[in-house]
């Protein structure tokens, strides 16, 4: 990577990072973490907002999140160490291992969720928190139904598969899940922030979950400390956000501390269609596309928490998105899927050869407000753009700013509704700080001094 690159992708994670700070405040949600790693550097590892609201705690980056459904991807990285060995295959029928199974389905078809079991079973209010999660007998009462469809018919998600492949390690370990896991993945990558299971000596550190206002009821806070029994397999774990990338960072071409080569790609490979999902699945992993990047991962959904990991091997990047709230839109995915997207936008930005020097066009960066919204002013190279934090994408459709002087820029290239060929004039105070910019003939305020102005 050449130090242009390097600069770039260095631009890109600091305005994910203003971005994901505005954002977590603008959708009023408690906390936020994140961790970007790429090859050997972590761009970013930060935390926003708070780990619990009463009494307020900011969150930090040492804090712990159940990671939900991320777990699935420690199970199935169990199971494939496991075949490597030669302990199991993964066309074996589970129930060689559990022989009290009533089904024929293998252990591939578990891994990615084609084997027809039953979701969650017929009472899963546990997700409501109104019921302890399945103990053993209970996994084994609910697998014992027998399948809701045929093996093979179709992709369908389900936890007690999960459970049903975390026996599976038991039976042919001869140990306790939670054990194996922590002996051959999570102490062999000396993940110290991560576990199966919380237990005691975490709890402090687990954030408390919330779930969404809504239909005039308040947000509800929700313990971090669930135990989640038998489902660990599927949704027990917990980790950080600097730690979730180091494990995820494993999972790269090249780094064998877990598995080989072509466990990997068989893990990865977009195996199954999911409606409604605009993904695949493989063997642990979700597959899919953003865009230039084919990107693998997991996200998760615990009571009151909603998390995502995206991996792009070919780059050797990471983006994990961890957030203290329950959201039916899959809160924590499409904000890591725009941490993507703009360190895309950064890496594509073009080179100016006669461009300011970058603390010169930082002068003109910054966050300005006015009672319409928020406009970003942001440095990604050599160049400047124009884009609000408040849309979902916000390189989508950016502002393209030139240098005049010191004090003014103009819009060189935008939307046809907008300012184009109007110039963009910037008023500092004595210590040279901007105070306000006016932009369409409209004056925007710097940050600090909106808030000021409009606190009451």
């Amino acid at each position: 990577m050449n130090q242009t690159d390097a600069r770039l992708w260095r631009d890109g994670a600091a305005y994910a990072d203003r971005w994901l700070a505005y954002r977590r405040e603008f959708r009023d949600l408690p906390g936020l973490a994140v961790a970007v790693r790429h090859d050997q550097d972590l761009l970013l590892s930060a935390a926003y907002g708070f780990a619990r609201l009463e009494p307020p705690e900011p969150m930090t980056t040492r804090h712990l999140f159940r990671i939900a459904s991320h777990s699935k991807t420690f199970t199935a990285t169990a199971i494939l160490q496991l075949v490597e060995q030669g302990r199991l295959r993964l066309d074996d029928r589970a129930a060689q291992h559990l022989p009290w199974l009533p089904t024929d389905v293998t252990l591939r078809q578990l891994l990615n969720h084609t084997s027809g079991t039953i979701r969650d079973g017929r009472d899963a209010n546990f997700w409501q928190v109104e019921a302890p999660f399945p103990d053993r007998e209970q996994l084994r009462a609910t697998a014992s139904g027998g399948a809701v469809l045929e093996a093979n018919q179709a992709f369908k998600y389900s936890n007690i598969g999960y459970g049903l492949l975390g026996l599976v390690v038991e039976a042919v370990t001869g140990g306790s899940y939670n054990d194996y896991v922590g002996t051959h993945i999570i102490r062999r990558l000396e993940l110290h922030e991560t576990g199966p299971e919380p237990g005691a000596e975490v709890a402090e550190r687990l954030v408390t979950g919330y779930s969404r206002a809504r239909l005039g009821a308040a947000r509800q806070a929700i313990p971090g400390t669930i135990d989640t029994r038998a489902l660990s397999p599927a949704t027990g774990f917990y980790a950080s956000a600097e730690d979730l990338s180091r494990y995820a960072a494993a999972h790269w071409p090249g780094d064998r501390r877990l598995l080989s080569e072509a466990s990997k790609r068989e893990m990865q490979q977009p195996y199954w269609s999911i409606e409604q999902a605009d993904e695949h699945y493989g063997l642990g992993f979700s597959v899919r596309q953003v865009g230039q990047r084919r990107l693998f991962g997991h996200g998760g959904g615990f009571p009151g928490q909603s998390t995502r990991t995206l991996i792009d091997p070919q780059d050797r990047l990471v983006v994990v998105v961890l957030c203290n709230a329950t959201a039916s839109d899959a809160l924590a995915a499409p904000l890591a899927e725009m941490v993507v997207k703009i360190l895309d936008f950064a890496l594509g930005r073009p080179a100016v050869p006669e461009a300011l020097s970058e603390a010169e066009l930082d002068r003109f960066s910054g966050r300005f407000a006015n009672l319409w919204g928020t406009t970003d002013i942001v440095r990604f190279g050599q160049t400047l753009v124009a884009t609000t934090p408040e849309a979902d994408d916000p390189v989508a459709r950016v502002v393209e700013l030139r240098v005049v002087d010191g004090d003014t820029l103009r819009v060189a290239a935008g939307g046809g509704y907008g300012a184009v060929g109007e110039p963009v004039r910037y008023a500092r105070d004595g210590a040279g700080r901007t105070t306000h910019i006016t932009m369409g003939g409209v004056r925007s305020y710097a940050e600090d001094v909106f808030r000021a102005r409009y606190a009451t």
